[in-house]
């Protein structure tokens, strides 16, 4: 487990036992733009197949952030969010400095996230649009979710 306090009220923590299952499936499935419709079943199976981070007021967890990685090489940072009634105070600053100074996310080669409208906050963290994006390539379906 891996635990980084933050101001007196916060707590960021990597102990999966933590993490509020129906509140990231709640917020993944009706609130998120990238996630909409997804089932409980596919957040369970991601989070265990992640390093999951969770921001915590107490025992009331206000966040959350994955990263998918081989914890080698490459990692890619997903489903970042902070309830609204939260947001406004640091906390994603305090979550992606939390995940870039994790000790298995050390050394990696590269880096990747998909965003709409946050790049000026992973913009102060060194993230940058694609140098070469005609070398990547992408299988996307947008309408998995959907019944």
């Amino acid at each position: 487990m891996y635990f980084y306090r933050m101001k007196s009220e916060y707590i960021i923590s990597t102990d999966q036992n933590l993490l509020d299952l129906p509140l990231i499936h709640r917020y993944l499935s009706e609130d998120s733009y990238w996630s909409k419709g997804i089932p409980m079943e596919t957040v369970r199976k991601s989070i265990e197949n992640s390093l999951c981070f969770g921001v915590f007021q107490g025992e009331n967890q206000v966040g959350f952030s994955r990263v998918i990685t081989d914890r080698a090489s490459f990692a890619y940072l997903a489903d970042v969010f902070i309830l609204p009634a939260h947001r406004g105070q640091g906390l994603s600053k305090m979550l992606l400095k939390t995940i870039h100074e994790h000790p298995d996310l050390q050394g990696l080669r590269r880096w990747m996230l998909g965003t709409l409208d946050a790049h000026g906050l992973y913009r102060q963290f060194d993230w940058k649009p694609l140098a070469a994006p005609e070398r990547f390539m992408e299988r996307h379906n947008p309408d998995v979710y959907k019944k």
